[in-house]
């Protein structure tokens, strides 16, 4: 930057004298996780003669806070893959896969953010890991392009499909196995195979011709953990992202509508927010877990904890992102609005320290606020109370310290304060030795370039070579002013300095000394977030539980399923001015199969997604809106309730149901949960219902294996044709109505029994078809029952005969027999003929 621009884009001090009596102005200072449940294989020690111990090998990839993951072990040969899965930046999901599957090699891509670069360091530096230590191999980035990995996925040669597969039932088998809407994953996949076939892994002495043995894909999930698929987490909406209504926000992304996660999210903080987000994608059946959180939830629950519960929900409110302020101390690229923020967050964190220390130190997460909030808070806050000065930090928009930290700082900030009067005396002085012809001067202090004489240009003043005056040094013009060092600035530049960048320069080294400090103790720091964030859901979910009249629910480990009393669908009674709550039971190996009939519209969807939500609901460590709720060992919730179209996969309707179907069928356990609402319904009736009947009596063959599936179905003939077998396992229910003339009347209570039909008329009426298809459809409907032939009503027939032959009439009437032009010939063939068909 040029004299003229330093001079305009620094504040200065200054001092102007003159020869009128107007007197000089002053200037202006500026200046834990659970383990893998998918056995990675045996680790038997290798010993002469015995065959190779099993080996692993992973393909891992992290982005946006996702983690994608697939093995191989060479001991059954066989590919694992674990669904898109939210992991934190020190990547401790992916550390606890490790631990447990110990793999051979880790590959991944050579494009890394600087999270995963730090994690694969310190994995291939862990001396404990000798003579195990995993062999770190990056692959070039393309290869874990998605399209790429989606080929060859599909093009590969598994020795488990038949060889008369067409390429389309490959693609329709493989999605059926593989989700392919967990982008991370399929990109792991391909990186993996890229691997297996350059490394040739258990084929490495055969020809080349010959591939990796390929027999299976398995999906592994965390022990403990639910799994869920995103069919699911759709139908149930326990998410569902809407576009935002503000003109502002449409580019910027999306917000909840109306789901569960919408109405349990009172959180304070991001922070909160984002957990509350990974314990729904992350339902557990770690009992411990669970009753921990439902603990803090019935203590804030309670009347005289209500006041309690509100401060420390205002507490939260003040708690940052304090790993992102960290961050910049790293990098030295703390903000002004960072030291407030942290200042706010750590003595928040203070306070609720002292509050919890005052609740039931029985209570873990209470305790544990207790103990981990350390004096180190105090020391970080104190520290920063003491130095930064808030308001010259925001006034100046840099660090700026209070008074009475470091004497020097002060004494040159009082040189810079009382330099416009002392610039004052030495301009007069400058000014007794120049020109008559000089009216005024000044001496101004400008950072960077220190003290200067300035005076303004004379009219006289018109080439460069006038500006030089004896005694002085000509600088620079700005602003018709002329800039020039003298003996007396000089003097002053090596009396006083630089004063402004000595300042600056001496508090940007005591922020950095208080960095330090706080760097120091940033493992308190992030355990404060932890903790707050868990604090932060757990009342969210109290809130919520008492605003909507929720209950606890109880654990039963040798209960294979669930047992609900008066359960309400926790979004449907949001939205209804009455709800009728209904029971549900399907623990034991009695009625392990769910049936449920009834008419359209008679609540059977809701029923359904009710089990499911309040399921889920205990899951994750909230309370149920149900009086009573036995949550027993489940391992999946499967769905197949809406069909989620996407044209990008290129199936039909029909095709979707039959994969979400294959999901549940493929992969579900004793302890599985199956919710199937109107399958079979997008194809011809009775493939429908034989497909249905087929799915239903596969499962029941399971015997004592069978999961607890609910089914709802329009198919009467399922039941009235006897197409399930007769036993313990079948349980029939019904949408309980009553007939009152003309009319029906829905209970929408659920009870055992059959229903007797569909009632579809009634279920037309009410959306609005004219009562004479209705009434038509009845006819036809009976007709077909009887076996009997349809015939067209004589009534409408004859009605539309009289309307044709008043359209002839009218015609002939119009005719003038006068008129020369008439031709009757072309009259009769036209008009007269064609009419007589629609006559006769």
């Amino acid at each position: 930057m040029g004299p003229e621009g330093a001079s305009k884009a620094m504040a200065s001090v200054a001092a102007t004298p003159t020869r009128t009596p107007n007197g000089p102005g002053p200037g202006e200072a500026s200046a834990s996780f659970p383990t893998v449940a998918s056995d990675p294989g045996p680790r038997e020690p290798e010993e002469e003669g015995e065959e190779e111990p099993a080996e692993i090998h992973l393909c891992v990839l992290w982005n946006s806070g996702y983690l994608g993951i697939a093995y191989y072990d060479t001991s059954d040969s066989t590919i694992h893959f674990m669904p898109d899965a939210p992991d934190h930046e020190s990547l401790k999901l992916l550390q606890r896969v490790l631990d447990e599957i110990d793999p051979r090699s880790v590959v991944t891509s050579a494009k890394q953010d600087e999270n995963m670069t730090r994690f694969l360091g310190k994995l291939a530096s862990q001396e404990h890991r000798e003579p195990k230590r995993p062999e770190i191999i990056f692959l070039p980035s393309v290869d874990f392009g998605l399209e790429i990995s989606k080929q060859r996925l599909l093009s590969g040669n598994y020795s488990f499909l038949p060889d008369s597969m067409t390429t389309t039932e490959k693609i329709l088998f493989l999605s059926s196995i593989i989700p392919f809407d967990c982008l991370l994953m399929v990109r792991a996949l391909g990186g993996l195979l890229k691997f297996l076939g350059r490394r040739r892994i258990g084929v490495e002495l055969e020809d080349y011709n010959v591939s990796v043995p390929i027999l299976g894909f398995k999906k592994f999930v965390l022990t403990n953990l639910v799994s869920i698929d995103q069919d699911t987490y759709s139908v149930l909406q326990i998410f569902k992202s809407e576009s935002h209504p503000s003109v502002y926000k449409v580019a910027s992304g999306l917000k909840e509508g109306l789901s569960l996660f919408g109405i349990l999210n009172r959180c304070r903080c991001k922070w909160g927010e984002k957990l509350l987000r990974l314990w729904f994608t992350r339902p557990t059946q770690d009992l411990g877990e669970l009753n921990s959180r439902l603990d803090v939830i019935q203590f804030f629950l309670l009347p005289q904890n209500l006041d309690m519960a509100q401060m420390l929900h205002r507490l939260l409110g003040h708690i940052k992102n304090v790993p992102l302020i960290l961050k910049r101390m790293t990098l030295s690229h703390t903000k002004v609005s960072d030291w407030q923020v942290l200042y706010k967050t750590v003595y928040s964190a203070l306070g609720l320290r002292d509050a919890c220390r005052s609740l039931p130190q029985s209570i873990q997460l209470f305790r544990d606020i207790a103990q981990e909030f350390s004096d180190d808070l105090h020391h970080i806050a104190s520290l920063i109370g003491k130095v930064v000065d808030f308001e010259g930090s925001l006034a100046e928009n840099r660090f700026t310290v209070l008074p009475n930290i470091d004497p020097e700082i002060d004494e040159k900030k009082r040189r810079l304060m009382g330099l416009p009067s002392f610039l004052t005396e030495v301009a007069r002085k400058e000014l007794e030795n120049l020109d008559s012809r000089i009216p005024s001067c000044s001496v101004i202090y400008i950072p960077l370039i220190g003290f200067l004489l300035s005076i303004p240009r004379l009219p006289s003043m018109v080439e460069t070579s006038d500006f030089e005056i004896e005694g002085l040094d000509f600088m620079f013009l700005s602003e018709e002013k002329l800039h020039y060092r003298s003996a007396r600035t000089k003097e002053l530049d090596a009396l006083l300095g630089d004063l402004h960048c000595d300042i600056r320069d001496q508090e940007t080294l005591l922020m950095h000394q208080l960095q330090c400090q706080v760097l120091a103790r940033a493992a308190v720091l992030t355990r404060v977030l932890d903790l707050a964030s868990r604090l932060d859901v757990l009342l969210a979910l109290a809130s919520a539980a008492r605003d909507y009249g929720y209950s606890r629910p109880r654990y039963s480990p040798r209960l294979l399923g669930v047992r609900i009393q008066n359960g309400r669908h926790p979004l449907m009674e949001l939205c209804a001015r009455t709800f009728v709550p209904n029971s549900a039971e399907c623990g034991g190996d009695a009625g392990r199969v769910k049936v449920i009939t009834g008419p359209n519209s008679s609540g059977k969807s809701i029923y359904l997604k009710q089990v499911g939500l309040i399921t889920f609901m205990a899951l994750v460590g909230s309370f149920v809106p149900a009086e009573e709720a036995e949550i027993g060992a489940v391992d999946a919730i499967f769905t197949r309730i809406h069909s989620c179209e996407s044209i990008s996969l290129g199936l039909s309707t029909f095709m979707i149901d039959l994969n979400q179907v294959a999901k549940a069928v493929n992969n579900a356990t004793e302890r599985s949960l199956v919710l199937v609402d109107e399958f079979g319904k997008g194809t011809n009736t009775v493939d429908g219902l034989a497909l249905l009947a087929a799915v239903i009596r596969h499962w029941l063959a399971l015997g004592p294996t069978c999961p607890h599936v609910f089914v709802a179905t329009n198919f009467l003939s399922l039941v009235q044709l006897q197409l399930l077998p007769r036993g313990p396992l079948v349980q029939y229910l019904t949408m309980e109505t009553c007939e009152d003339g003309d009319d029906l009347v829905f209970f929408y209570q659920v009870c055992e029994g059959v229903a007797r039909a569909s009632h579809a008329s009634h279920t037309a009426a009410q959306a609005g078809l004219p009562e004479k298809l209705i009434a038509r459809g009845k006819q036809v409907s009976d007709l077909i029952r009887s076996g009997k032939p349809i015939k067209p009503v004589k009534e409408l027939l004859k009605e539309k005969q009289m309307e044709n032959c008043q359209t002839l009439v009218d015609k002939f009437l119009k005719l003038d027999l006068e008129d020369p032009s008439l031709d009757l010939d072309i009259f009769m063939s036209q008009e007269v003929l064609p009419a007589a068909t629609t006559i006769l």
